[in-house]
């Protein structure tokens, strides 16, 4: 992880706690991640600790052929630490896209 996080046992350390909220509070909740349409495929899966079967997955493009697939491409599974977007199959290799996983 490239991010501060709270131990699950807790701090004793108020001003690292107040480090993180802040962070938080700014928007960085580490919840991001980026992902490339698989070429000449019609699903691609993320791998992604956070995700889960009640997430909600939201999708930016980040390229122009993302944008362009943006229409036909759907988050169609979601599980435990994963999710499945099924997209058109096509041999584009630059279909980026930015996420977040909410929940």
């Amino acid at each position: 992880m490239s991010y501060r996080t709270l131990p699950v046992e807790g701090t004793d350390d108020p001003r690292e706690v107040a480090s993180i909220v802040r962070g938080v509070m700014d928007g960085k909740i580490n919840a991001t991640g980026t992902v490339t349409l698989a070429a000449s495929a019609a699903t691609t899966v993320v791998t992604d600790f956070r995700a889960g079967g009640d997430s909600v997955i939201l999708l930016s493009p980040s390229t122009s052929n993302a944008a362009a697939a943006i229409a036909t491409t759907y988050i169609s599974a979601r599980a435990k630490q994963s999710f499945t977007l099924t997209h058109a199959n096509n041999a584009q290799t630059d279909r980026t896209f930015n996420y977040a996983v909410i929940g």
